[in-house]
C-alpha cells in the first residue's frame, strides 16, 4: 500500500514523504491516527502543488532573510555597561540587549535567533554574535561594547 506521510515517521520517513507499507500498518495506525493518507492520483497531485507552493514561499522567506542581513551588516550597534576600573563588566551582555538594541534601529529580531559565544561578553572591546535569519542565512555581526 502506497501512502504520504502528513508528519514524520521514525524508522519510515519524513512528511510529505510517499511510502510503501504493509497494508495492515497503512490501515490500522498510520492512517487512523492521522499520520499518513492513501496515496491515489489526486493526493498525489495534490501533494506536488503544496511542495511547489512550500519551496516558491521557502524562496521568498530567503530573499527577505538576505535583505535583513545587508541591513544588519551595514549596521554599528554599541552596547553601554557598568564597568569596573579594570574594564570588566558587571554581569555580562546577552542577546536580550543585543535584540534591543536592534529594536532601537528599527530591526526586529527574536532573542532566540541570536547566539553569544558560551563564554560570554563579560570585557568592553568588540564582540562577534551570530544572527539566524532563515535557516539557510547565518551571520555573524560584530558589536561594540562600551563603559558607561
Amino acid at each position: 500500500m502506497e501512502v504520504i506521510l502528513k508528519q514524520d515517521v521514525q524508522r519510515l520517513g519524513s512528511k510529505d514523504d510517499i511510502v510503501n507499507v504493509k497494508d495492515g500498518y497503512g490501515r490500522n495506525y498510520l492512517i487512523p491516527q492521522g499520520l499518513a493518507i492513501v496515496a491515489n492520483e489526486s493526493a498525489k497531485k495534490v501533494l506536488a502543488e503544496n511542495i511547489r507552493q512550500r519551496a516558491h514561499k521557502e524562496a521568498k522567506l530567503k530573499d527577505e532573510a538576505l535583505v535583513i542581513a545587508e541591513k544588519i551588516n551595514a549596521l554599528e550597534i554599541t552596547i553601554g555597561a557598568k564597568t569596573s576600573t579594570t574594564g570588566k563588566i558587571f554581569g555580562s551582555v546577552n542577546n536580550i540587549q543585543l535584540a534591543e538594541a536592534f529594536a532601537e534601529k528599527g530591526i526586529e529580531i527574536d532573542r532566540k535567533h541570536i547566539t553569544i559565544p558560551k563564554e560570554g561578553v563579560k570585557e568592553v572591546g568588540k564582540h562577534t554574535a551570530k544572527i539566524k535569519l532563515h535557516k539557510e542565512v547565518i551571520i555573524d555581526f560584530e558589536f561594540d561594547v562600551v563603559s558607561e
